[in-house]
């Protein structure tokens, strides 16, 4: 065996690790699906593929013609290249790579499966085994999307048993604690700050325990059971969220809720469900479980695909808002939070919130009267709604450049929810109104009109209009075209760091930005 062809081969595995960060850091981003990164390749790395593909076959060709130091020298140009741009990939990432227990697992494996095809192919005597093993390792460590997808074949049944083994333990720990009392909250948008305000309410009456963050799938929700979970636990609070038919029900398997909210549905992930009608039964299979368990469904009546969707006679589902048993009156907004009555039954309590945005009143809503339900006093509830403090990048008021404000909703990404955003900035009167947004994403056919409203929305409302990626920006700039809106004021830029070189030296005392859906790298483009 050359000893230069080793040398390349070696470089290469090295090259490999370099490039493997983007690929996992995607295949993260992606929620570890294959489709879904698969997708991601198609759409973002194909000229890349196409690229490394070429040099798979030129260094091949070399190799074939016996020129070792040239294939040496070629592969040593594609590590240098690998390196500058992991460097600048983690410098500009807006997501970074987590390194999670399961991405440790992955890269361990990965170093495994490079070391073990490097000891075969060096320590081998057959003539044949050494080509044929740097053939195959030549071609993973080029086209390193190939290399991700037989890393992940490899850990797929390890991380399945792992996965069975933390829920089998989640489990043992709710059935243990039969003094728990699970709501499980779920909807297209909405579901965290909800939680959180619920969370908050209830903790005025029982010890609480909510899953943390936007932490809403399975092992989010079994993490949050087998770490926060303790004897003296009376209410578990369990975000669920959906991105296809059964992920609701795999939630509800696990924690078992008594009690459920349902904040919304409509047009998010539209791309996996296929239809609005698949988001609405994918919602409900919450109420299901909580009809099973002998408990009630809190929905709400202002989202026109609940209202037209659930059935009127099933006497485990409780509606909010609207005309309902459960509803908000006499409300009084401005921009820095609103004045309103909660009217639970036969009760009314006036409150004040912070929170912005009509739908936070909803979210205080749907939150309140599952509180009236389980005995949470009404002073109580008027002390915590007082209290309420806004779920971080959820319409966060925030102190900002050259004394400027921000309206921090990076996390929103729902038609409905950004349109609100939009009017929650124009409320600010007598402020120059920016805003900074790359658009909605998976919302399948309803993509385009949903950006265009935006663009609309944000048309009537701003003063200046940054808008992120040149192909994520074009709905939004066909609906600015069909107004009189300043094009000298609209500004297309490739990144959040380029959108803030332009905001900064507009920013003053003046000045209020909203930062709409700070979206993931896997989206930007």
């Amino acid at each position: 065996m050359p000893t230069l062809l080793i040398v390349s081969a070696v470089i290469l595995c090295v090259s490999l690790v370099f490039s493997l960060y983007r690929q996992v850091q995607m295949f993260q981003q992606n929620s570890y699906f294959p489709s879904r990164y698969s997708k991601w390749v198609y759409g973002s790395f194909n000229m890349e593929v196409t690229f490394l593909s070429f040099g798979f076959c030129l260094n091949s060709f070399l190799l074939f013609q016996k020129a070792y130091l040239l294939s040496v020298i070629f592969c040593g140009i594609i590590l240098a290249v690998r390196a500058v741009l992991a460097v600048n990939t983690y410098k500009k990432s807006i997501k970074k790579l987590v390194f999670t227990a399961r991405v440790k697992r992955f890269t361990a494996v990965s170093v495994a499966v490079l070391v073990i095809l490097l000891s075969v192919m060096t320590l081998s005597d057959n003539i044949l085994v050494p080509k044929i093993l740097f053939t195959v390792l030549e071609m993973l460590c080029f086209i390193s999307p190939l290399f991700l997808l037989v890393i992940w074949l490899i850990t797929a049944p390890m991380e399945k048993a792992i996965s069975s083994h933390y829920i089998n333990d989640a489990k043992k720990i709710l059935k243990n604690n039969p003094q728990i009392t699970v709501i499980g909250i779920t909807g297209s948008f909405g579901k965290t700050t909800t939680k959180f305000i619920l969370n908050r309410i209830l903790s005025e009456k029982f010890n609480t325990v909510c899953t943390p963050q936007s932490f809403n799938t399975p092992m989010g929700v079994v993490r949050t059971v087998r770490g926060d979970i303790k004897p003296n636990t009376q209410i578990f609070i369990c975000e669920m969220g959906a991105k296809k038919n059964g992920d609701i029900k795999e939630i509800c398997d696990i924690a078992h809720p008594k009690y459920g909210i349902i904040t919304s549905v409509g047009a998010q992930h539209l791309d996996t469900f296929g239809s609005i009608d698949n988001v609405f039964n994918t919602k409900f299979e919450l109420a299901n479980e909580v009809a099973k368990n002998g408990g009630l469904t809190f929905i709400n009546a202002e989202s026109e695909d609940i209202a037209s969707r659930y059935d009127k006679g099933d006497k485990t589902l409780v509606l909010f808002g609207g005309n309902s048993d459960y509803r908000a009156e006499n409300i009084v907004r401005n921009s820095f939070g609103s004045n309103f009555d909660l009217v639970l039954k036969d009760k009314r309590i006036p409150v004040s919130t912070k929170l912005l945005g009509l739908h936070s009143i909803y979210d205080i809503l749907a939150a309140a009267a599952i509180s009236f339900n389980l005995g949470v006093d009404e002073n109580s509830i008027r002390v915590a709604v007082s209290s309420l403090k806004p779920t971080e990048h959820r319409l966060e008021l925030k102190s900002y450049i050259n004394g400027s404000l921000l309206i921090d909703d990076a996390y929103n990404s729902n038609p409905v929810g950004c349109l609100e955003a939009v009017r929650t900035l124009g409320a600010f009167e007598n402020y120059k109104k920016v805003i900074i947004t790359p658009g909605l994403i998976e919302l399948g056919k309803k993509e385009y009109d949903a950006n265009y409203s935006l663009g609309l929305e944000a048309a009537k409302y701003c003063d200046i209009i940054i808008l992120v990626g040149q192909n994520r920006s074009k709905p939004m700039m066909d609906a600015i075209n069909t107004t009189d809106f300043n094009k000298d004021n609209v500004f297309v830029v490739s990144s959040f760091k380029e959108a803030m070189e332009v905001y900064t030296p507009k920013a003053d005392k003046n000045s209020v930005v909203l930062l709409e859906n700070d979206l993931p790298d896997n989206y930007l483009n």
